[in-house]
């Protein structure tokens, strides 16, 4: 049985790079990989292709043909797939036993309300195909409260749309600080601890007051729901490659898999065994931040 990750995410998160990496990785741990570059968009591509969607159609023939916008010309390559889903079959027919990463393209409505990529993800899993949804995000967005809560709030609407396994991904953690100091330790962030003590930042901020009423609707939605944390990961580390990897193991079951279709050292790497928080979030406290965070919960208690 096919395992393999949909890797998606906003523009620029990190996705063609993610899956360069992730590849790589995997080869290196014995794994028979092959990458699908699944946007329409994208003729830059870091890895070795194995499928690609643009010998079906690319969005620069439709923006000619039909007259779109990248945007409408990326919905119509979507629903033109959905409509041609057999050429992809007869594609992934020849990747038989081959470990696959899709590389989606980056448009949050295309996974947020939608409905293409979804029912081409229900046939992929049709085809007994075990899936994770690797969602990344910048994360950079952490030292921005109202920022925060919007990738927080994609994220979530992006589980629950596409209803896959799901693994959410603090991406390009080097530069987490990029836009100013967080506000509060790491472990806030991936956890998504208590989100009061977020809506009180927002709260300070004069211009967000006037939206008191719906940034506490926003943040009640999310910890209704409980579902959304976060891996962080820099793709140039190897150990947050690997926290990853893990995480994306537990979820679509390759852990669980044949023992004889997978080798000594991808079986230790995918033990399944608790995580410290500590050791989940000490990269970026020890690499990417200029100073340790002292958390800031701890002192109003």
């Amino acid at each position: 049985m096919p395992y393999g990750q949909i890797v998606v995410g906003p523009p620029g998160s990190g996705k063609t790079t993610y899956c360069a990496g992730m590849a790589q990785l995997l080869t290196t741990l014995g794994r028979d990989v092959a990458v699908i570059n699944m946007d329409p968009a994208n003729d830059i591509l870091p890895y070795t292709c194995d499928v690609d969607i643009s010998d079906l159609i690319s969005v620069e023939d439709v923006m000619s043909h039909l007259h779109l916008g990248p945007n409408g010309g990326l919905v119509y390559c979507m629903e033109y797939l959905e409509q041609n889903i057999d050429w992809l079959k007869d594609k992934l027919s020849a990747l038989k036993d081959k470990y696959l990463l899709f590389d989606f393209p980056g448009q949050v409505e295309l996974y947020t309300h939608h409905n293409s990529v979804k029912n081409i993800l229900e046939k992929l899993t049709s085809w007994d195909i075990r899936l994770t949804a690797v969602h990344l995000v910048d994360s950079h967005y952490c030292s921005d409260p109202g920022k925060f809560v919007a990738i927080l709030l994609t994220s979530l609407t992006t589980m629950l749309q596409l209803s896959l396994p799901h693994v959410n991904v603090l991406s390009k953690a080097d530069l987490i600080e990029q836009h100013g100091k967080l506000a509060f330790s790491p472990d806030f962030y991936t956890d998504v601890l208590d989100l009061q003590y977020l809506l009180g930042l927002l709260q300070d901020d004069p211009f967000l007051q006037k939206y008191k009423k719906l940034n506490e609707s926003l943040v009640g939605i999310v910890e209704d729901y409980s579902l959304v944390s976060f891996c962080p990961l820099s793709v140039e580390d190897k150990d947050s490659m690997v926290r990853v990897m893990k995480a994306v193991d537990k979820n679509n079951g390759y852990v669980f898999g044949s023992v004889g279709d997978q080798s000594l050292e991808a079986l230790m790497s995918c033990a399944v065994g608790a995580e410290f928080e500590y050791d989940k979030i000490k990269t970026v406290r020890e690499k990417y931040m200029d100073q340790p965070q002292t958390d800031e919960m701890e002192d109003d208690g």
